[in-house]
């Protein structure tokens, strides 16, 4: 079985669909020239709004798209990553992450600018649909990706390792498979805006949680952190060889890359759903928020874990989400384990309570708004098995549904951003489109 998984994913989710999501990452940051890094303040000035902003629904976009983002990849993927590609999978998952932000941002913005003129399909479909005469067929297979994906990375993914920490903290697994399969049944019934209130209220709490156990890891194994830096950037760029004869710095990239979009989503489009309902904002406002997702998400929680797991040397037979455990148990003993055991049974939580909203967003657009019924059963069912299947044929399924989703989506943002004319974004230091404020789509 896992043969076959291991063969569907390198299709779908192998070298060419990364290099194409970061290609994409790549062209937007030129074109904006590379807005991201020199103007921070005007876009964490969108992100964070001021008292007008009040009733439009931006900070509760925000919270949703970070739900479902920030999820067990911040935890049981950065582990992941740094299993398979060593300490310079951490610096890869941050370099894919600076151009991801754009990625985002284009996702965010051209969703944002087909829907004011009119357009029926929600999120990334508004501007797939449109991406000339294939964009009905992308637009399908668009939502089939994302559909499955909800099931695959969004929900078993997440309720894997929800069970782990669940087992952690002594629940038998059976038993938290079965209130998991019920619990995804009942968030899935909700909608979009259900789905927001809870996360507006989860996902403060759950980050901060986390961020403040992470940094009392780093305080108390502060004498190692210069060298868990250190040994970031150096295995990062190492041309020694590794698994299969290949250069350390391609294993390593390829796990960060991997890792680091399934984390932040940059490329997958999905967070464009969070943002169809937010009011009184223009579209660069809306794609900046998207920038500050990606930074958030990527560049300051994966990278604290990252740090948490090198500083505490663990063992060389501990892998995956037991990396984690350890790191915050090695310095805040049996506290440290149940608060990263709390912080990812609630991330796991957040995240398929925003991927299940996407998910039947996908299904619906599918069958034409009449497969509503048909999705919270078959979240539920998912969330059952999720809890049962080995991690490494869970992270399998969500990387090759992942595939699904990103090709339609990456390819749709090259053809929006041609017809919208080449340079649309400027190249006299700031973005056009940002600057002023008028349409790309002229």
């Amino acid at each position: 079985m896992t043969d076959i998984l291991e063969v569907i994913r390198d299709i779908l989710w192998g070298w060419p669909v990364l290099l194409l999501i970061l290609a994409a990452g790549l062209y937007f940051s030129y074109e904006s020239c590379f807005f991201q890094l020199f103007h921070p303040v005007r876009w964490l000035r969108a992100a964070f709004g001021s008292g007008r902003e009040r009733g439009s629904g931006r900070l509760r976009a925000i919270t949703t798209a970070l739900a479902g983002s920030i999820g067990t990849g911040n935890i049981v993927g950065v582990a992941a990553a740094i299993t398979v590609g060593g300490p310079g999978a951490v610096f890869w998952m941050c370099a894919s992450a600076v151009l991801g932000m754009m990625t985002v941002f284009g996702e965010n913005y051209f969703a944002a600018v087909y829907r004011e003129r009119g357009g029926t399909a929600s999120g990334p479909l508004s501007y797939i649909e449109r991406a000339g005469k294939i964009g009905g067929t992308l637009a399908g297979v668009y939502a089939l990706g994302c559909t499955l994906s909800s099931l695959a990375m969004g929900n078993m993914v997440q309720v894997n390792a929800l069970a782990s920490a669940c087992g952690d903290l002594g629940l038998p697994e059976g038993w938290v498979a079965a209130a998991a399969g019920v619990l995804v049944f009942f968030v899935a019934r909700g909608g979009l805006k259900a789905a927001g209130r809870l996360a507006e209220k989860l996902v403060p709490v759950m980050t901060l949680l986390f961020f403040g156990a992470s940094i009392a890891v780093l305080w108390v194994h502060r004498e190692n952190l210069p060298g868990a830096v250190l040994s970031i950037f150096d295995s990062a760029f190492t041309l020694r060889a590794g698994a299969g004869g290949t250069a350390g710095m391609l294993i390593a990239m390829k796990a960060g890359v991997s890792r680091g979009v399934f984390t932040n989503e940059a490329g997958l489009g999905s967070s464009a759903f969070a943002y169809t309902d937010v009011k009184g904002h223009t579209p660069e406002e809306i794609g900046c928020m998207g920038i500050f997702q990606v930074f958030a998400d990527t560049i300051i929680m994966c990278t604290v874990t990252g740090l948490c797991i090198l500083c505490s040397c663990p063992p060389e037979q501990l892998d995956g989400a037991q990396l984690t455990f350890y790191a915050y148990r090695s310095a805040l003993g049996e506290l440290g384990g149940t608060a990263v055991s709390l912080c990812t049974a609630l991330f796991a939580l957040a995240t398929v309570i925003a991927w299940c909203c996407y998910g039947r967003e996908g299904l619906l657009y599918l069958t034409r708004g009449r497969g509503g019924s048909v999705y919270p059963i078959a979240a539920g069912l998912a969330a059952f098995f999720g809890c049962l299947m080995p991690l490494s044929e869970v992270f399998l399924i969500g990387d090759a549904m992942n595939g699904l989703m990103a090709l339609p989506n990456v390819l749709a943002l090259f053809w929006v951003m041609r017809a919208a004319g080449r340079g649309e974004f400027g190249k006299t230091g700031k973005s056009r489109a940002l600057q002023t404020g008028p349409s790309m789509l002229k």
